[in-house]
């Protein structure tokens, strides 16, 4: 089964290999203290930071999931107050989270086809922390990067971004926001089971200023473990491993990315021309990761239907849009050959052919 599911998605092929690769090293079976394990958590940070063109003074973690960012976040960088900004299900689930460990977590929704307005942003400067999704998977819709640099020049405030569905996709400007973070199992091409948390020198102030060391997993906890290439809990090392071993067979960020916005570009010519209509109309905030067609409820039942029949996985809707649209993944991993048998999927099943 060819998957286009927004993730978990496809993994790269090449991590069949890297699987056997783990097991005959011997890596699995290490302490997460000792010297082997210390010199690969060593080599996948540094390999991380330059494939992805990070700045040499942040600094990258590795965690179980998204989720557990969220907790991370609440606990260890916001003492009462942070403000969640969201168009979708997921940037909602984030204040949800928050708020159940921190009561004083506000929200401030806007329309998909939109922008979020700065002014309202920054309005409340007792905000220790603004959170943004970069990628909001269930919508397909994406923060233009111009927006990112504009607010980080009005606001001294950390700046929290969710970048599940885009991270290592597209290129990212780092230095406009504090705390990055995704999952690994979407533009990454690897399993389930690994998070990236990457923090600028203003988060850190802002941890060590907080000081929670209340949790398993309070941030400076993990961080002082990780500077000595250790981790406080035993972690996910087969995950940590094969995301060294895909940094290392990857592209540059750069290249990645040039890639993923043309066939962005080409999906949505592509279903314009065949007839599909998207749910992102504003072409400044649409996605280069996670397409989102939309169609009545009976039109993306069929759809679904005659890809799985040709042996391909689309993604279900999300949220208010679960029945009435579904989703294509744009990750690196997936091969123009599997695109193209899905565009014919897709034109086979058109409007004008039914």
């Amino acid at each position: 089964m060819i998957t286009f599911y927004p993730g978990p998605s496809k993994v790269y092929s090449q991590v069949e290999k890297y699987l056997s690769d783990a097991y005959q090293s011997g890596i699995l079976s290490v302490n997460h203290r000792s010297e082997p394990f210390m010199v690969m958590l060593k080599e996948t940070i540094a390999m991380m930071k330059s494939k992805l063109d990070i700045p040499a003074d942040y600094e990258v973690y590795f965690c179980s999931s998204a989720t557990e960012c969220w907790e991370i976040i609440a606990q260890s960088f916001v003492a009462s107050k942070s403000l969640h900004v969201f168009n979708g299900a997921f940037g909602e689930k984030w204040l949800e989270y928050t708020q159940k460990l921190k009561p004083g977590a506000k929200g401030l929704s806007f329309e998909p086809n939109t922008l979020p307005q700065t002014a309202d942003i920054i309005a409340d400067k007792e905000n220790e922390v603004i959170c943004l999704t970069h990628n909001e998977t269930s919508n397909g819709t994406a923060l233009p990067f111009s927006f990112f640099a504009e607010l980080r020049k009005q606001t001294e405030q950390v700046i929290a971004v969710d970048a599940t569905s885009s991270m290592a996709g597209v290129e990212f400007p780092w230095e406009d926001a504090d705390l990055w973070y995704a999952s690994v199992q979407k533009c990454f091409g690897l399993p389930a089971g690994l998070s990236v948390l990457v923090a600028s020198p203003r988060a850190i102030k802002q941890a060590e200023k907080i000081c929670d060391r209340d949790y398993y997993n309070s941030f400076l906890f993990i961080r002082d473990n990780f500077l000595k290439y250790q981790t406080p809990y035993t972690p996910n090392v087969l995950g940590i491993y094969l995301a060294g071993r895909i940094m290392e067979q990857v592209a540059p960020l750069s290249e990645v990315s040039d890639q993923t916005k043309l066939r962005a570009g080409a999906w949505y010519i592509f279903l314009a021309e065949n007839g599909y209509d998207v749910l992102v109309k504003n072409e400044e905030v649409r996605s280069d990761t996670v397409i989102a067609v939309t169609g009545t409820k009976e039109r993306v039942t069929f759809l679904k239907k005659a890809a799985k029949e040709s042996g391909i996985m689309l993604g279900n809707g999300y949220g208010a849009w679960k029945e009435t649209s579904f989703r294509i993944a744009n990750f690196p991993a997936i091969t123009q050959q599997e695109i193209d048998l899905l565009k014919k999927c897709l034109i086979d099943n058109s409007v004008s052919k039914e």
